[in-house]
């Protein structure tokens, strides 16, 4: 087994630098999206070890999303991507989602389950997930990771995240540029339609309902644990520790592939379901 270490600074900063590439494409709701392929080679690396090597995420399109908010604060936006309680409230996507252990007084291993569109079979990860905040950016990067009491289940495809995460930067006191990067080998070939449908609709709207969310967040939360906040305040964290030697990197080649491409859309689909938002 290849054994996990937690993301470094160098790593980071490469995931910075990641998200400040591409080819960004604005539309007319303050909404950029960069659908390039990933560079030749990248990775994140943490001390020497490669956490896995950029793969696109469907048929050569990797989704990278940047959003202008220009009515929510930074430190709002990360509260919000942090939230494990408060995700279920906004985010339609899930199945499941909550945090396994603690392994850092900056990371944890969490479960993420979510509806892909009709008639895909849904998708699930289990992640390691670190974030830190340095000069007014707020970063938070998660890649797959094996835990012995998470094997991939029946009914649900065990997909990998090599490169996942969020990139917050303040654009002023009461507002900020928010950067969603999502690296993901969902374990199958997948039809073209599912593609145009992530890379156009899904992840857009993601980030969309994201800042509805944000912007009633502070509402919410006063009514639910106003002070709690153990991704700020470690002390406050009360997961059970779990040691890196526990868990091993999930590499894709050691899951199963499956073929869903002559899969037609279902007619009757939202097109609500389908991104992986961890």
């Amino acid at each position: 087994m290849e054994r996990v270490l937690l993301p470094d600074a160098d790593a980071f900063r490469a995931f910075q630098r990641r998200c400040q590439d591409g080819g960004w494409q604005r539309d007319c709701g303050g909404l950029a999206v960069c659908l390039e392929p990933p560079p030749p080679g990248c990775a994140v690396q943490q001390r020497g070890v490669w956490v896995g090597r950029a793969r696109p995420l469907i048929s050569g399109c990797s989704p990278q999303c940047r959003i202008d908010i220009p009515d929510v604060a930074a430190g709002t936006v990360y509260d919000v991507l942090h939230d494990g309680e408060y995700r279920r409230q906004w985010d339609t996507n899930v199945i499941a989602c909550h945090d396994i252990a603690r392994v850092a007084a900056n990371a944890n291993v969490g479960y993420y389950a979510w509806r892909c569109p009709k008639p895909l079979k849904n998708r699930d990860v289990v992640t390691l997930r670190a974030w830190q905040v340095e000069d007014g950016c707020h970063t938070i990067i998660s890649f797959s990771v094996k835990h012995p009491k998470y094997p991939p289940r029946k009914d649900l495809v065990r997909a990998v995240a090599l490169l996942m995460g969020y990139l917050v930067r303040p654009t002023g006191p009461s507002s900020c540029r928010l950067t969603y990067l999502a690296q993901v080998d969902p374990k199958g070939s997948l039809p073209k339609w599912v593609v145009n449908k992530v890379s156009q609709y899904l992840v857009p709207q993601m980030l969309k309902r994201l800042h509805k969310a944000c912007v009633q967040y502070p509402a919410w939360k006063q009514q639910h644990g106003v002070n709690v906040k153990p991704w700020l305040y470690p002390e406050q964290n009360e997961l059970p520790e779990l040691a890196l030697s526990a868990l091993a990197l999930q590499h894709a080649a050691s899951l199963e592939d499956i073929d869903e491409s002559g899969l037609a859309e279902a007619k009757d689909e939202s097109g609500e379901h389908g991104g992986a938002e961890n």
